[in-house]
């Protein structure tokens, strides 16, 4: 099974792995083949994430497991992978025998096609929280996504003129053929579902910024300008769960994530979360999953 090296304090922090963070990236849409990079490291993509870049990674032969979070599992071939920003992710490989695409790129690459179809960028993010999508090796759709990856790699390898255009418009078609492969809901008014997006997009950057120290909907409401009743029934609509549960949920996997992958004491990850004491964290943790932190850590 894939582990944590919890002797590191921290969790690394690439932009691709092995090379150093880059917080300028912009505009970014790269493709490799899952060997090139996977072989230069043993075949193991330790725990790591990326502060800025968004991946779909396509397993398209051999054998491993991937750990996305606190979860592992076991990859089935062919299978893709969507990896959302800082999310932690790991992944082990059967040598020489694996190999597929691994695409990365920054949100700013993917918004002409998020704005000309609202729903595909959403989408995507949505299935990054279930992030392991079977595919069939018999599925023209699947055939089709391979082909793309393959001239992705043609445009980013030619520098021809209007390449990055190529580029942009390529992972648009990856990104809706892979949503049309997870047979994921038709799409619905574009107006409506556009809005709906923004809203989510406006609470995850909020997020981002305030989640652990701000847990109250009606700090988020304020900072989007509306009631938290009225917030909450617009996240409820686009993703199932209140704002809340949102909220309380990437608490809840920040701390699973510090848990899992660093020797943090406790305590210090109770105060960090702006638990008011440990004895409230580790109340808010076992309610969450039914163990206590340090139990969660031991299986781990």
């Amino acid at each position: 099974m894939l582990s944590a090296d919890r002797s590191q304090k921290g969790l690394p922090l690439f932009h691709l792995y092995g090379d150093p963070p880059d917080d300028q990236a912009f505009d970014f849409v790269h493709v490799e083949t899952a060997a090139s990079r996977a072989v230069r490291f043993g075949w193991n993509i330790g725990a790591h994430r990326h502060r800025n870049l968004f991946q779909i990674i396509l397993i398209e032969r051999g054998a491993g497991e991937v750990m996305h979070d606190d979860t592992t599992t076991a990859l089935t071939v062919p299978a893709a992978i969507l990896v959302a920003p800082n999310v932690v992710h790991a992944f082990r490989f059967v040598p020489e025998l694996t190999d597929g695409w691994v695409v990365s790129f920054t949100e700013d690459a993917a918004q002409p096609f998020g704005e000309r179809y609202p729903f595909a960028l959403a989408q995507l993010k949505r299935l990054s929280n279930h992030p392991v999508i079977a595919l069939q090796h018999e599925d023209p759709g699947t055939k089709r996504l391979l082909m793309l990856c393959d001239d992705l790699l043609r445009e980013q390898l030619s520098v021809r003129a209007g390449y990055q255009h190529a580029m942009r418009g390529l992972l648009a078609l990856i990104a809706i053929e892979l949503i049309r492969l997870a047979a994921v809901e038709p799409q619905r008014d574009a107006i409506a579902h556009a809005r709906k997006s923004a809203t989510v997009g406006a609470l995850e950057r909020l997020l981002e910024e305030h989640a652990y120290r701000e847990r109250h909907v009606a700090f988020y409401a304020d900072k989007l300008a509306m009631t938290p009743d009225r917030l909450n029934d617009h996240i409820k609509r686009a993703t199932g769960v209140t704002a809340g549960r949102l909220i309380r949920q990437r608490v809840l996997t920040e701390a699973k994530r510090r848990l899992a992958f660093t020797n943090e004491p406790i305590q210090r990850i109770a105060f960090s979360l702006a638990f008011s004491d440990l004895s409230h964290f580790i109340r808010f943790f076992r309610q969450s999953t039914g163990k206590t932190p340090q139990a969660f850590r031991q299986e781990k």
